[in-house]
């Protein structure tokens, strides 16, 4: 009997994967029996150090390096992974800023990366895995897509576009035995939020803000992750999921 958190035989691609969120649940599922596709913008020496890893763990891999904000590098990552079965969308682009400080540059660089891209692969994912009657399609999406951060509106704003996308993929592909969601992580401790967090008094404040007491970690995520990319999650589809310690209670 296949246990349900199995992935053996399946491939997954997991954008964004060489440090925090993203390679945590690279490395979930890759330890649940997937080959993994791990992605980075470039070869870089973190997500060196996340394929010594996934060695060392016996996990069967490979490497893509694609700039997901340029469009013609988002599909030509598409057709190299065609066979995945799991797509979890976890790269971003984050900026802060106040709405009137916020060139257009700026914005096109978060829509690109956030929307766009999500666009483009969802739509390049979706009808082939409807076709072979399986697969599973993640978005990381963030609390601030329901309730922006002083100078994240922007940010906030392509993770909301990115959760409404969500919600109309998992009904187009859901007969297909296509499931697509949203994990939504709270702060969690990674090198993007490192900055922000090595502040005292800031820290002080955000923590009486979360029920459990402390950041996540991206381990958090991986667990949950694993569990909507599976046949556990089988009849999960179109959720929004939090991991935030009840930072949003």
């Amino acid at each position: 009997m296949t246990l349900p958190f199995s992935l053996a035989g399946r491939t997954a691609l997991v954008t964004g994967s060489s440090r925090g969120i993203g390679k945590a649940i690279a490395m979930a599922l890759g330890r649940a029996g997937a080959k993994v596709v791990f992605h980075g913008a470039s070869d870089s020496p973190a997500l060196r150090t996340a394929l010594a890893e996934a060695d060392a763990a016996g996990i069967a891999h490979d490497a893509r390096f694609a700039d997901i904000g340029s469009a013609a590098a988002c599909d030509d990552l598409a057709a190299s992974c065609a066979d995945a079965d799991i797509l979890v969308l976890n790269a971003s682009a984050q900026s802060y800023g106040r709405l009137a400080d916020f060139s257009d540059a700026a914005f096109d660089t978060l829509v690109n990366a956030n929307v766009r891209a999500s666009f483009r692969l969802v739509r390049a994912f979706g009808p082939k895995m409807a076709e072979r009657g399986w697969g599973r399609i993640l978005a990381i999406g963030s609390v601030n897509q329901a309730r922006p951060a002083p100078r994240l509106a922007i940010y906030a704003a392509t993770k909301a576009a990115m959760r409404a996308l969500v919600l109309t993929a998992a009904k187009e592909y859901a007969p297909g035995g296509v499931t697509v969601n949203t994990l939504t992580p709270g702060v969690i401790a990674t090198d993007r939020n490192a900055q922000a967090l090595s502040d005292p008094a800031f820290t002080e404040t955000l923590l009486k803000s979360i029920p459990a007491g402390r950041f996540g970690t991206p381990e958090d995520c991986a667990g949950l992750a694993l569990a909507l990319c599976s046949d556990a999650g089988a009849y999960v589809t179109g959720a929004d999921l939090v991991v935030d310690g009840g930072f949003s209670l």
